[in-house]
């Protein structure tokens, strides 16, 4: 349970004044439901105004802030601007400018002949200087705006302004705490406390004191649940895993694993036969043979005795994988089965006994081998695939399904930058495929403009005439009135226009019976084209299709480019990615694409994702179940991991963990940073 102190600070937003529907649509949409979420909503930059008494040419370019007497209203013929010419303390003119609109409003804000407190950014327009439609207009008495004013990521609906009024609010709530940091890294620093830190970001965003040392709280909050839950897995027994080695002998492979497979699979091996639960997590970039790792690890269970289960985040891959797993078993007695949200009645229940029974050796599936009605005989290993789809609470509930925790092997597809490894996966163990099966041969990719569709077109015919397969990737299902982008369905009406019934459409929104139909008809090679969103980033593999074509690809990020180009390339043919862009493109759309054109390593492109998108873009989409580091950038992530990992590992080998004055500290430190779930998780396990 959160402790006392901080319940004010974690009340919903609507507790602070002057919120009604109208202002929590425009917040929900930033994000900001709670009072804290506001606290923790940072300045992304500021504003400087200037206090003068007298208009001064030398101040042109700049914004600020003098009292003003209004003297004389001049409107400009036909639909010309509003000005209300003014004067300084000494006289000087200056022209306020009002564009459109009745000027009734302007005539009531600045009446003439009454002085007013005007901000806004000076400039000059021929001899005259001026100010276009002012930031703010004071009557006498109202406080003036700040020297340095904060502007915030906005939402419509809402003003850095009005913003800036409910972080004080929040700010208010913010009660003060002891201290979590250890003593010498605040001296060396010269950090002041985490609520004086807070409250100066807001006074002053360019102070870059105090945005590294929240930066830092996070950080270590993050840090020492990690090593929490680390910890408190390690105390637990587990059950060893020693396999006799016979049902992979038996294996037959289409090629000898690289080395890269085989140092991992010893290292998952070494784990297993530990009476300690193995934490570890499987990195290989796409096709770099992470299903074969997994099986071979699901093997080792199985020889010693125990069942194994492989979870996926879709239905689509897992099916993929249950199918990959059947073909490489065939002749050997290993019962596998698969269990999603589709399998119903008598088929359901037969699952369900096999796993008590313990006749089903490995289960497939997806998040429905979580539920209470699954239970297993004797559960050794779990392995979550495309483990950025699911958050850490999640991956512990497996904990639950055995007398003893069982073995965890957690993989991705998706190269995780080495910073950002250690916050997300800081309690596990890494192993890392670096090296491509033979055969393989890097993707072609290729940039080219949306005028040349047709050539494109074209261009698949010829593909297609030679008996190749093709992917076409949209990032919509349909058109919005919001957004220009090439929807799905219709781009396939119109490639079967040219190219008749050897077009297929997948997304989303199908259903699953209908989704698999279309998959099994490109997979068996009965559709020559697939058109689809990007529910195919995961989880299909067809080696015969070698072109991949992604429209609209600058609005896509970085590792989804790269996952997406991933569906290709997986035979031994020549594959070739084309990126469709748009006329109108900003530099870091420039930049992403020109990375996917030149490089096929996805580790490099996931340190590029990470210093374009920072971490709380984690992969190129917000991840559900994962915490975003909200106050921490990518750059002082790299700074500061180091010293929280250390002051952390600090915290739990000298000060008793969080039983000590400092412990009791960083036990709200967690709470706060909402760190906490995954170490109470593991406390009632």
């Amino acid at each position: 349970m959160r402790p006392e102190i901080l319940n004010p600070l974690f009340a919903e937003v609507e507790a602070l004044k002057g919120i009604g529907p109208g202002l929590r649509k425009p917040l929900e949409r930033l994000g900001l439901k709670r009072a804290v979420d506001v606290a923790f909503h940072l300045p992304s930059g500021w504003i400087d105004r200037k206090r003068v008494t007298i208009l001064d040419q030398g101040d042109v370019g700049q914004v600020i802030t003098i009292a003003l007497t209004p003297v004389d209203y001049r409107q400009a013929a036909g639909r010309g601007p509003f000005r209300v010419h003014a004067t300084d303390a000494q006289g000087n003119y200056v022209s306020l400018v009002y564009f459109g609109g009745n000027p009734g409003w302007a005539k009531k804000l600045l009446p003439l002949h009454e002085t007013r407190t005007v901000s806004g950014k000076l400039e000059s327009y021929g001899e005259w200087l001026q100010i276009v439609h002012p930031d703010l207009v004071l009557k006498p008495g109202e406080e003036a705006p700040a020297a340095r004013e904060p502007v915030y990521p906005l939402s419509e609906g809402i003003t850095s302004r009005r913003l800036s009024q409910l972080v004080e609010q929040a700010l208010d709530r913010a009660p003060e705490l002891p201290e979590w940091i250890e003593p010498s890294v605040l001296r060396q620093r010269g950090w002041t406390p985490w609520r004086q830190a807070l409250a100066a970001v807001h006074a002053d965003p360019a102070d870059q004191k105090a945005r590294c040392r929240l930066a830092y709280d996070e950080v270590f909050a993050n840090q020492l649940a990690l090593m929490l839950v680390r910890a408190s897995t390690r105390r637990r027994k587990g059950q060893p895993l020693a396999g006799d080695g016979r049902l992979r002998e038996a294996l037959k492979l289409p090629y000898a694993p690289t080395g890269a497979q085989s140092r991992a699979v010893r290292e998952i091996e070494g784990d297993l036969a530990q009476s300690t639960p193995m934490l570890r997590l499987l990195q290989g970039d796409v096709g770099s043979g992470k299903t074969l790792v997994a099986l071979m690890s699901l093997l080792i269970a199985v020889e010693a005795g125990t069942q194994g289960a492989l979870l996926a985040p879709t239905e689509i891959l897992a099916r993929q994988h249950f199918e990959s797993l059947t073909r490489m078993l065939a002749g050997l007695p290993v019962n596998v089965a698969i269990l999603t949200g589709r399998e119903k009645g008598r088929s359901r229940d037969s699952t369900l006994m096999g796993l008590a029974d313990g006749s089903i050796d490995i289960l497939v599936g997806t998040h429905a081998i979580f539920q209470q009605s699954v239970s297993y005989r004797r559960l050794g290993l779990a392995v979550v695939d495309e483990q950025h789809r699911f958050g850490v609470a999640q991956r512990l509930m497996l904990s639950a399904k055995a007398e003893r925790p069982p073995h965890l092997l957690v993989m991705t597809a998706t190269p995780i930058p080495r910073t950002l490894t250690l916050t997300q996966y800081g309690e596990m163990d890494v192993s890392r495929l670096d090296e491509m099966p033979p055969g393989r041969q890097p993707i072609e990719t290729r940039v080219i403009s949306d005028d040349r569709l047709a050539e494109v077109v074209d261009g698949l015919g010829r593909h297609i005439a030679k008996g190749g397969q093709a992917y076409w990737v949209c990032p919509l299902v349909e058109e919005s009135e919001k957004s220009d982008l090439a929807a799905a369905e219709e781009r396939a009406a119109t490639l079967q226009l040219r190219f008749g019934e050897r077009v297929g459409l997948v997304h989303g929104r199908m259903k699953g019976p209908e989704k698999d139909s279309v998959m099994a008809a490109f997979a068996s090679g009965r559709l020559s084209v697939l058109v689809a969103t990007t529910v195919i980033e995961v989880g299909v593999d067809v080696p015969n299709a070698t072109l991949m074509i992604i429209e609209h690809a600058d609005r896509f990020g970085l590792a989804q480019l790269h996952q997406l180009r991933g569906r290709v390339g997986r035979g031994e043919g020549k594959s070739v990615c084309l990126l469709l862009r748009s006329g109108q493109l900003s530099e870091t759309a420039r930049s992403r694409l020109a990375l996917m054109r030149d490089t096929n390593d996805g580790f490099r492109i996931a340190e590029e994702d990470l210093m374009l998108r920072g971490p709380g873009e984690l992969l190129g989409t917000r991840q559900s179940g994962e915490h975003v580091f909200k106050l921490a950038t990518a750059e002082l992530l790299g700074e500061l991991l180091p010293i929280a990992s250390q002051d952390a590992r600090l915290l739990v080998d000298r000060d008793r963990g969080l039983e000590g004055e400092r412990g009791q500290a960083a036990r709200l430190a967690l709470y706060l940073f909402e760190r906490d779930a995954g170490v109470n998780l593991l406390r009632s396990g």
